[in-house]
């Protein structure tokens, strides 16, 4: 109980009643929820690309069932991981350009507690589709039914470290107009090891998969911890320096 009250006053700020804090909360939730359908497009090209992306594998491999069955998971994951790359700049970028952040700030809620509220609601709006489209893309490519519940195990674990990678890359690129590729090269170099322990949970033997499960876990754990900080202390550097 001292723990979770720690952490809440971690993330409180002028010392901002509960009434307060869910209101703010709610209203970022709102404000992203009306963002998102406001734009719909974008979550629509992030799911055509990855449903194109099958297609394309599918016409290039042929009816290959046994090539599938080896490199199936793969081609999901990674082309995951591409249509994850896609939302990177929907993090903060509106929010900073238009001055909401600062908004935010004084609202009285900390930035450490606002990226957490940003990265749920990426998350919920640009991951969770795929949980409903991963089992569509595991019959195109004829996967095993037992390895779909896997695939969705290590999609639901996986996906939230893909949302704080991508916070990180988004914050640390604020100020980034020329180049943003840079921020995508950030989030395939982090997802490396998700993608070797994710893809390799689903192919492992059943002592091997609680291994990696649980190392699966413990970097789940490491970027929940270390997102708030890192992708807050870039904020505060871009907004000192716009």
């Amino acid at each position: 109980m001292q723990i979770i009250k720690s952490f809440i006053s971690v993330f409180k700020k002028k010392y901002l009643s509960l009434n307060q804090i869910i209101n703010c909360v709610l209203s970022i939730f709102k404000r992203e929820y009306l963002l998102t359908f406001r734009n719909f497009y974008d979550v629509l090209t992030i799911i055509t690309f990855f449903i194109l992306g099958i297609i394309i594998f599918i016409f290039s491999i042929g009816p290959e069932q046994e090539i599938y069955s080896q490199i199936g998971i793969g081609i999901i994951w990674t082309l995951l991981l591409l249509s994850t790359n896609l939302s990177i700049k929907k993090y903060y970028q509106d929010d900073f350009n238009d001055g909401s952040i600062i908004l935010f700030i004084i609202s009285g809620i900390s930035l450490e507690f606002i990226v957490i509220l940003k990265m749920i609601a990426a998350w919920f709006f640009f991951q969770f589709p795929f949980l409903l489209i991963i089992p569509i893309a595991c019959l195109l490519l004829e996967v095993d039914s037992d390895k779909i519940l896997l695939l969705l195990l290590t999609f639901t674990i996986g996906s939230p470290i893909l949302a704080a990678i991508s916070s990180i890359s988004g914050s640390m690129n604020l100020l980034n107009d020329k180049n943003f590729t840079i921020g995508s090269i950030i989030v395939m170099l982090l997802s490396i090891p998700i993608i070797i322990f994710s893809v390799g949970i689903v192919e492992a033997s059943p002592e091997i998969m609680k291994a990696q499960l649980k190392i699966l876990l413990g970097i789940l754990m490491l970027f929940l911890g270390i997102t708030p900080w890192i992708s807050a202390i870039c904020i505060r550097i871009a907004l000192r320096n716009k």
